[in-house]
């Protein structure tokens, strides 16, 4: 892979690189720069997910050194639940991006946010910063930010003290951690670490605009618990107007999730509809659909049948 290549890889499916002037410098002095993406293990890995997963990937592909942190302790500041609720899901965790990728170097939070110099860091980090802007950091990602607890203050702290932590030269995360991230450059001198930020597009609920796929939310994603036949019947009900390109969750996983894992999208149907039809790119399954050539349904159907080859292996490894 050449250097034009590395980029474009690395590039592909992000919104933003902060600051990208930053990127070939660090390119060029290390062998294999390390990024980091932390996940809260509150419940099972659902499509939303699998955005960043994928962004990983490609890093890895492009020579980066992946580390993943479980963030258990996050996940009981932000009252994801109770200390035995997130144990079980820790475990299932590991056994779901062990699926996926082998070579993935994943992290416990508790095995070093309890830490001295780690709370010292916290600590600093807090003297420096203020209340609104770590409330501020944290609307996209507390359930409740009217009502925020003081951990949920600590929260933000928190992450941006695991990037320095974690020795990560790159920040990655879907939009609604750009805040966070943010004021984490913003507290570079205070850390002590400089950073570079890669943030992902946010999929839309399958239940329409104005909300982003969220576990917390019935029926607004897919896990990778749902059998074959709960993926299909949900997608049926998925907001996915004829025609219609933006805010499109249908368009999104295919773009998103579908082409970056499998590189290809199947569509079957009648001879009088069209008959069957392969995609080799994002960009030719857009302009069908945009056009009125390809029907929501058998977008639908089709990006079920995708799904299914993705998520039945992880789905096996998950429940043994």
């Amino acid at each position: 892979m050449n250097q034009k290549e590395r980029l474009e890889l690395i590039k592909k499916n992000t919104v933003e690189i902060i600051p990208e002037k930053n990127l070939l410098k660090v390119l060029g002095e290390k062998k294999k720069p390390v990024v980091y993406c932390g996940y809260e293990p509150s419940g099972p890995l659902h499509l939303g997910h699998f955005v960043t997963i994928m962004k990983l990937l490609d890093l890895q592909n492009a020579g980066f050194k992946v580390k993943i942190l479980l963030a258990d302790v996050h996940a009981l500041l932000n009252k994801k639940g109770d200390k035995n609720l997130i144990k079980k899901e820790v475990v299932a965790w590991e056994k779901t991006l062990k699926a996926i990728n082998r070579n993935f170097d994943i992290i416990l939070g508790s095995e070093f946010q309890f830490e001295k110099n780690y709370q010292i860091s916290i600590m600093n980090l807090a003297r420096d910063s203020t209340i609104n802007r770590g409330l501020r950091s944290m609307q996209e990602i507390a359930r409740d930010i009217e009502n925020a607890s003081i951990s949920q203050l600590w929260y933000p702290l928190m992450q941006i003290a695991d990037i320095k932590n974690l020795k990560a030269d790159f920040a990655l995360g879907g939009l609604e951690q750009r805040k966070v991230h943010m004021l984490g450059k913003d507290l570079s001198k205070t850390l002590g670490h400089e950073f570079i930020a890669i943030h992902t597009p946010l999929i839309t609920s399958l239940k329409g605009p104005g909300e982003k796929m969220s576990k917390s939310l019935p029926g607004s994603g897919i896990s990778i618990t749902e059998t074959k036949e709960e993926i299909k019947k949900i997608l049926k009900k998925a907001y996915c107007p004829e025609k219609e390109i933006s805010d499109n969750p249908i368009l999104q996983i295919s773009k998103l999730i579908i082409f970056p894992k499998l590189g290809k999208l199947e569509i079957s149907r009648p001879e009088k509809f069209g008959g069957n039809k392969t995609y080799n790119s994002y960009s030719q399954l857009e302009s069908d659909f945009s056009s009125g050539k390809l029907h929501p349904q058998d977008l639908k159907n089709s990006a079920g049948d995708s799904l299914e080859k993705i998520i039945a292996p992880i789905r096996k490894n998950f429940k043994s």
